[in-house]
């Protein structure tokens, strides 16, 4: 079976086009021939060994869509034959991946592998954060940082579902449009307008209600500035660096809440990925939910697909298929 593996951590050339082993699938588990496997953010993280490093070889990848070959032993559901999507499980850059039965969403009509592949992740984070992490509703004024990304894309069109303000961060012409058309309320590009000195002024000084930030360290300190009394700051990644470590005093002056949410802890059970992931693929087969797939890479080229989500260039979703 051809992979894509790393045996060291490092920049995206030590990711090689290999054949590994075959997989197979063990008890409660399922093989799947991917059609398409996601790329994001958190596998840069993955191959640079921010997350921590562990056992090498080892192939990168937690989303895929595909058809499902075989099932282990107790496994009542999928089927054989059935095309399924899937985040939360390992190296899905493959031509075939084993994954937890449990995990594994039947496509609704409608929705193909590849848009299933881009939408489970991506789309999943932005309904946990609008609907969970801090539920928006019509009285909030929602930061919404890299408007143009993936899940920023996302995440300010289920914010309008919710019927909340939303002011988004971008950092050119073209991606300022993208936002716009996603229905962001107002626009800032950082590099020309300080993104702290535009809240405050859309809400009149008060600040927003919540900052939904994933850039990290150039970003932190202005969305804390930028929140209301008892504003939440949500961080869910650090493309710009890592978040240095902030006391908790200064969350103090205005009772600040702080928040580092991982998709996993918002979709423990059966149920909860059922609601996450029927929502979000319903969405997209309703035309409600506009998803951007704006580059597809063979399999063999995942070093050049990181390559370009690195350079924060990139303004949809990333797709390898084998």
């Amino acid at each position: 079976m051809k992979a894509v593996q790393m045996s060291e951590y490092g920049g995206p050339e030590v990711l090689r086009y290999t054949d590994v082993g075959e997989p197979v699938a063990g008890p409660g588990e399922a093989l799947v021939q991917l059609a398409a496997s996601g790329v994001n953010y958190m596998d840069v993280y993955g191959r640079t060994g921010l997350y921590g490093q562990g056992p090498l070889p080892t192939i990168l990848g937690g989303e895929g869509a595909g058809t499902v070959m075989e099932v282990g032993p107790g496994v009542t559901a999928p089927a054989v034959g059935d095309v399924v999507a899937y985040t939360g499980a390992s190296q899905s850059y493959a031509q075939r991946v084993v994954v937890p039965a449990w995990r594994l969403i039947a496509l609704p009509e409608g929705i193909s592998a590849e848009q299933a592949a881009a939408a489970m992740l991506q789309g999943m984070t932005a309904h946990y954060l609008a609907h969970s992490t801090y539920a928006l509703g019509p009285d909030d004024t929602a930061l919404i940082h890299a408007g143009a990304g993936g899940v920023g894309h996302l995440l300010i069109q289920m914010a309008k579902m919710r019927g909340a303000t939303v002011i988004t961060t971008v950092s050119t012409e073209e991606k300022a449009g993208l936002a716009r058309g996603a229905g962001a309320d107002h626009v800032v590009l950082y590099t020309r307008e300080d993104f702290h000195e535009a809240v405050m002024s859309v809400t009149n000084g008060a600040g927003c209600q919540v900052a939904y930030d994933s850039v990290g360290a150039t970003t932190y300190e202005g969305s804390l500035a930028s929140l209301s009394l008892r504003g939440f700051l949500v961080l869910y990644g650090q493309s710009s660096g890592v978040v240095p470590p902030i006391a908790p005093l200064t969350l103090n002056a205005k009772s600040l809440f702080l928040t580092r949410p991982t998709l996993g802890n918002y979709t423990l059970t059966r149920d909860e990925l059922e609601w996450r992931a029927g929502d979000v693929l319903g969405w997209i087969a309703q035309g409600r939910l506009s998803l951007r797939i704006t580059e597809r890479f063979p399999l063999r080229d995942a070093a050049e697909a990181h390559r370009r989500l690195e350079s924060r260039q990139t303004t949809g979703k990333l797709l390898l298929i084998p």
